[in-house]
């Protein structure tokens, strides 16, 4: 069933699947590399760092935030998809980094009707502090090799520009 919502991306899926060109690239990350970023749309990944679709695993929630998930992900990449380098990618002016709980509560709120206080929604108080502490995480996981080196960087939404912060 196709409604008119999605009409858009479908036409534009129509064009993308006219010139595939993916089909049969391996799932391991080619250039030995997994991202954790946000899921800011001014964020491109693959383009940002100069790679190509099959270079690296790519890893997007709100905030960058190293997760519970996450760590699973970056513990099957690294043993079973070719994962030898992790990098934390955070961004500057990040919606999770600027607002406060009880804006996001109250937005939710307001939309849902629903309370949604027991939610952690992971906010960042300090956004580089919180990115030493998500680098820190993935170091210390027990499920990673601990020969795979941890990168923590910022990411600039207005000059494309990132700097190693950990």
């Amino acid at each position: 069933m196709q409604t008119d919502e999605f009409a858009d991306v479908l036409a534009g899926n129509d064009d993308y699947a006219a010139k595939f060109a993916l089909s049969g690239l391996e799932p391991v990350a080619a250039r030995g590399l997994a991202v954790v970023t946000c899921m800011d749309s001014r964020i491109e990944p693959l383009d940002m760092l100069g790679l190509k679709p099959g270079d690296a695993k790519i890893m997007r929630n709100a905030g960058a935030r190293v997760t519970t998930d996450v760590l699973r992900t970056l513990a099957l990449a690294t043993h079973l998809l070719g994962v030898t380098r992790i990098m934390v990618v955070a961004h500057t002016r990040c919606k999770m980094a600027s607002a406060t709980a009880d804006e996001v509560v109250a937005a939710i709120e307001q939309s849902t009707g629903i309370d949604v206080r027991s939610l952690d929604f992971q906010l960042i108080a300090d956004q580089e502090a919180t990115l030493v502490e998500d680098v820190q995480k993935i170091r210390s996981w027990p499920y990673l090799p601990p020969t795979v080196p941890v990168g923590g960087f910022r990411y600039d939404v207005d000059t494309g520009r990132l700097t190693q912060l950990a």
